[in-house]
């Protein structure tokens, strides 16, 4: 939850009553952990079509992995706010820990889905999340899914739609694909902006992009 906070820039109002979605949810913990303060989450990924047992199961074992990876590669990396490896991996841990319980205390809060095409109606949240897919991806995801991707999630989210990190997985920078996405949806009638995070893991990561309904 910290993690979503600090990348999202997320206050106690941004998450107290509000409709959230998460998008790609993956193993997060934050469904869980902003439902219990309030928030309605909704987490939709293409991997909640498994039974909850078996994500459960899977979930931190595939955590153990990227953390491993991460840390072999480790010059990629701040680790500064998380203190270090050993305090980034157990945030990691306990976050994949309390997914598992949750998918399978509560699997109506995950969804099968994937962009750019949601199984939600018009207006479904308030608020919509986006980490470590659009703009990850970029060497294989191109301008038009993003674009599409963007707009659905502005579909289904009637307030604000944030999207981090702004780079892709190597750490490059995509300030071209991001100006001429923020383009296509100002001529579209969507505003856009671009804001500081409290969180940078790769270098560079310090900004999201928040597009307002």
């Amino acid at each position: 939850m910290a993690e979503y906070r600090a990348m999202f820039c997320l206050s106690d109002d941004d998450l107290s009553g509000r409709r959230i979605l998460d998008c790609p949810g993956g193993a997060a913990s934050f469904a869980a952990e902003a439902s219990a303060l309030g928030a309605e989450v909704t987490a939709i990924d293409p991997i909640y079509a498994s039974e909850p047992g078996e994500l459960a199961a899977r979930a931190v074992p595939e955590t153990e992995r990227a953390v491993a990876w991460a840390h072999r590669h480790a010059g990629r990396y701040r680790w500064d706010w998380y203190g270090g490896t050993a305090e980034q991996a157990a945030m990691r841990r306990a976050a994949a820990a309390r997914f598992a319980v949750d998918v399978c205390a509560a699997p109506h809060r995950y969804l099968a889905g994937r962009l750019p095409s949601l199984p939600c109606a018009d207006g479904s949240f308030d608020l919509a999340l986006s980490s470590h897919l659009l703009f990850s991806y970029a060497d294989r995801l191109d301008a038009d899914f993003h674009l599409a991707a963007l707009l659905e999630l502005t579909r289904v989210a009637t307030v604000e739609t944030r999207v981090y990190p702004l780079l892709d997985y190597t750490g490059a920078p995509l300030d071209d694909l991001i100006a001429h996405l923020r383009t296509e949806l100002h001529d579209k009638g969507i505003r856009t902006s671009l804001r500081k995070t409290r969180y940078e893991f790769h270098h560079g990561a310090d900004t999201m992009l928040t597009l307002h309904a």
